[in-house]
């Protein structure tokens, strides 16, 4: 036989249970929200997008199966190549240098006897909210082909010829590079400084009685204390250089997706989708980009690891 304790112990499990499900489900509807909208605007766009890889659509009439004809026309596409070959060299080009002097810029920012540092933090991160397309524009003014542009004008003070930045294949990439660098340098400084400000000060008090310099400071107390965030750094830089598109669009104006000189992989998928209407081919390049991202990605943070444990075995 069952004694009351018993049953009153099944009873109070009974409710706990219905009371834990009452507030499971609650909390599911808190977060439902979330996961509605991502279906909507993230799972849904990349599933139809995986689809559409397979398909020919002009985006009007019924899709046909192609199989991987969409795969084999971009990857023949000499224009497909000249556009990765150019987002893999602005890339370099604007984020690899950012991220050393952003490391450097931090450091700087860090020091203990350094005046108004508010004032130093909040200019540098300032490009960082400044609307792209703004940037841009004012950037297209100084790199102007014109003779009188402030940039042509700087290296005419230096014996140089005037360079038309807008046509010529490293004029181009130097002026959207110079722009990408300018805008995120202040981004990636303030990720470093708030790591730099969680390590703790007694490592540098006894690094200074040791004798060493703030180079060795940089080299062997904050680079490596670093490392997380530098991988963070690089993740987002590598993924962001890969996904350039604003800033040569806007900086070449109309002739943006007529010319090669700075074409990237999002504008050829742009110009294949807009332009073209030919949306089977540009969901095949997205794709594509995809696995570019990853493999850059997984490479880049390989070698950020690797660096790292070289200077700690140092």
């Amino acid at each position: 036989m069952v004694s009351l304790d018993e049953k009153q112990q099944k009873k109070r499990r009974k409710g706990f249970s219905s009371q834990d499900m009452k507030e499971m489900l609650s909390g599911y509807l808190y977060i439902s929200p979330f996961f509605i909208i991502f279906a909507i605007i993230g799972l849904y766009p990349a599933i139809f997008s995986l689809i559409l890889a397979f398909q020919k659509w002009n985006g009007m009439g019924e899709m046909e199966f192609v199989g991987l004809n969409n795969f084999q026309v971009i990857l023949s596409d000499p224009l497909f190549w000249k556009s990765v070959y150019n987002t893999v060299i602005l890339g370099l080009m604007g984020t690899a240098p950012q991220l050393v002097i952003g490391l450097i810029l931090a450091f700087l920012l860090n020091l203990s006897y350094l005046r108004f540092k508010a004032f130093f933090r909040v200019t540098i991160f300032m490009p960082y909210i400044t609307s792209m397309v703004a940037v841009a524009l004012v950037f297209s003014v100084f790199f102007s082909n014109n003779e009188t542009a402030l940039v042509n004008y700087i290296i005419g003070l230096f014996g140089f010829d005037p360079v038309s930045w807008k046509t010529s294949e490293w004029g181009a990439k130097i002026a959207i590079s110079t722009m990408v660098f300018w805008r995120w340098l202040g981004y990636n400084t303030i990720i470093y400084l708030a790591g730099m400000q969680s390590i703790p000060n007694e490592l540098y008090e006894a690094s200074k009685i040791d004798g060493a310099s703030i180079f060795q400071q940089l080299r062997y107390i904050t680079i490596p204390l670093l490392k997380p965030f530098i991988i963070l750094t690089v993740f987002f830089s590598t993924v962001g250089a890969m996904q350039l598109f604003t800033e040569p669009t806007v900086f070449l104006g109309n002739t943006a997706f007529s010319r090669d000189e700075a074409m990237t992989v999002v504008m050829y998928l742009y110009r294949d989708a807009f332009k073209l209407s030919s949306f089977g081919t540009a969901s095949a390049a997205a794709i594509v980009l995809l696995l570019f991202i990853v493999v850059a990605s997984a490479i880049n943070m390989l070698l950020t690891k690797r660096l790292g444990r070289d200077r700690r075995e140092a």
